[in-house]
């Protein structure tokens, strides 16, 4: 029994360390710094609740959660929409099935700032492709990363294209665990394909549709790649992220101790958004 449970803790250790290291002391450590002015060079000095207050006054702290929503409001519907007709659309398919699946699964595992490059081409105003196309039909050139109207939607957009193959990959595993029989009666019953979508198909998606919505928002919190290397937060901090608002401030401006404050919030948001979402779409 006790060599038993030597070995168990040698094969557990591997792990142990890890989380250790890079979950339990960064955790303790941003706690730490939270009441602390650090730059990362000298010793920190303690500062009691300033860093909390700062936040409450600091307008950027504001804009940049409003502007992290407003991608969480184009991105989750568009991702869920796209992702659930496509799974429909590759559930109904039979040839080819594996190779379309890989398809619309291959922006996922491209680095995202390869993706972010490949779009700024695409929404280029002098150069772009589209720009090209609505030039070619007679309409204006739209400003997709200049303007503070269209700089967050253009990056929801993109957001989505690179992600929507995960989670329609999740919607097709959800579609093809459910029996066919309820289909088959529901076909008895002379019910048309549109009653069969929205009284069998969605309420047995439930769970699935909760996981994606949960992963979504997680997913959409951490934004920061594309409007780092898009638009850099601009314009007019219209594209600022919260994490991009985190990163800037502990490594733009050597903030430590208000970055790691700004995080705890923001780890918060999210905790609290998490929890809403699973009360009103259920705890499966």
């Amino acid at each position: 029994m006790r060599k038993s449970g030597k070995l168990g803790f040698a094969l557990s250790a591997p792990y142990l360390i890890y989380a250790l290291m890079f979950v339990i002391f960064p955790l303790l450590f941003s706690v730490f710094l939270i009441f602390h002015r650090w730059d990362g060079m000298s010793a920190p000095t303690w500062i009691g609740l300033k860093n909390l207050v700062r936040l409450v006054n600091d307008s950027l702290f504001y804009r940049s959660l409003l502007n992290t929503l407003q991608f969480l409001l184009i991105h989750i519907p568009l991702q869920i929409f796209f992702a659930l007709l496509f799974a429909v659309a590759l559930n109904s398919v039979k040839l080819l099935r594996g190779f379309f699946r890989a398809v619309y699964f291959m922006p996922v595992v491209v680095s995202g700032v390869v993706v972010t490059i490949v779009w700024l081409q695409l929404y280029s105003y002098d150069n772009g492709i589209l720009n090209g196309i609505l030039t070619s039909i007679h309409l204006p050139r739209v400003p997709w990363l200049t303007s503070t109207t269209f700089a967050m939607p253009s990056i929801a957009v993109m957001a989505t294209w690179k992600n929507v193959g995960l989670y329609t990959i999740m919607f097709l595993a959800g579609l093809q665990g459910i029996p066919d029989e309820f289909y088959e009666a529901a076909t008895m019953d002379g019910a048309s394909q549109y009653r069969k979508f929205v009284s069998i198909t969605i309420p047995l998606l439930a769970p699935t549709m909760t996981l994606v919505v949960v992963l979504s928002t997680i997913n959409g919190f951490s934004l920061f790649v594309e409007p780092f290397v898009m638009t850099g937060g601009g314009p007019l901090n219209a594209t600022l992220s919260s994490v991009l608002y985190v990163y800037n401030q502990a490594f733009s401006f050597g903030h430590l101790g208000y970055a790691a404050a700004l995080g705890f919030v923001f780890a918060l948001v999210i905790l609290l958004s998490i929890l809403i979402q699973r009360k009103f779409l259920g705890a499966e």
